[in-house]
């Protein structure tokens, strides 16, 4: 710790570093994670209801085998091709061996896992709740582009956030308070779970999924209950505008379903970095306080 006391920039840099990293590992993430759930529930029908027979998946398939590879051509990528951002500099955005585009979205992942742990570096400086927030990003990161590609929330990601968050304050590391933890938690899922079951019993439909609420209860065991009304506010502010330029960009019907997590994961962030000063910000502007 001393020595990030002395060299300030320190910490901030290697947190960069580190995000760059492991936002190239969060692609591979973000990928095969639902296939890998695929697979799973696949393979449980195929065990529960053998008279349908149903054909379990053949081969292994996790986040490590088997190696990644060109989608055109399967030519198994080189070391020199995983350096993040640089690579696809070097290899022009395609394929080394078929000159298959690859998509600019993996930079842009790693670039954005990189930017934000330097924010949070920056923001509160080298600490074991700091460190804590740089994972907390990543799996926000990896839970908004999953969502975006398949409006699936995985439970192995938001489960643990849950726990996690709850941790932290029992060990005195979140200057969240153990309580305040707790029913962050307990208040987030049963916040969304009431508006989901409300607007089912009106209209018939699912305006949401469960997903949605252990998000919501893993914001709220990092953040405290207090900070649920600003993070439902401003998810509903971002979801607002980012859902009226997908409508338009994709001249989509307003039936049309789109994921609620990724606007619950930047409101649920932008709370944790700036939370209080966006409070003193209403409170002085409009409250008069």
């Amino acid at each position: 710790m001393e020595l990030f006391d002395f060299y300030p920039w320190l910490f901030p840099t290697l947190a960069t570093l580190f995000g760059l990293i492991v936002g190239s590992f969060l692609n591979v993430v973000i990928h095969r994670l639902p296939k890998m759930m695929e697979r799973e529930w696949r393979q449980e029908c195929a065990d529960s209801f053998p008279e349908y027979q149903i054909t379990p998946p053949s081969g292994v398939y996790n986040l490590s085998v088997p190696r990644s590879t060109c989608p055109k051509c399967e030519t198994q990528l080189r070391v020199i091709d995983n350096i993040p951002v640089l690579s696809w500099l070097l290899l022009k955005g395609k394929c080394h061996h078929c000159s298959h585009p690859i998509s600019i979205r993996y930079p842009l992942v790693e670039l954005l896992t990189g930017a934000l742990c330097f924010l949070v570096a920056y923001q509160f400086g080298f600490s074991y709740f700091a460190i804590a927030l740089l994972f907390f990003t990543f799996v926000l990161i990896a839970a908004t582009f999953i969502d975006l590609d398949t409006m699936l929330l995985p439970d192995s990601l938001t489960l643990p956030l849950i726990w996690f968050g709850i941790t932290l304050a029992l060990l005195q590391i979140s200057p969240v308070v153990l309580q305040d933890s707790v029913i962050g938690a307990i208040a987030g899922y049963l916040s969304l779970w009431s508006v989901y079951w409300l607007f089912k019993l009106v209209t018939g439909k699912e305006g949401m999924g469960y997903g949605d609420f252990k998000l919501l209860a893993a914001l709220g065991a990092w953040l405290g209950w207090q900070y649920l009304p600003m993070i439902i506010l401003l998810s509903s502010f971002v979801g607002v505008i980012f859902g009226i330029i997908q409508l338009r960009l994709k001249q989509q019907g307003i039936d049309k379903a789109f994921p609620f997590g990724p606007y619950l994961a930047i409101a649920g962030w932008i709370c944790m970095m700036w939370g209080n000063e966006i409070l003193d910000w209403y409170l002085t502007s409009f409250v008069g306080l």
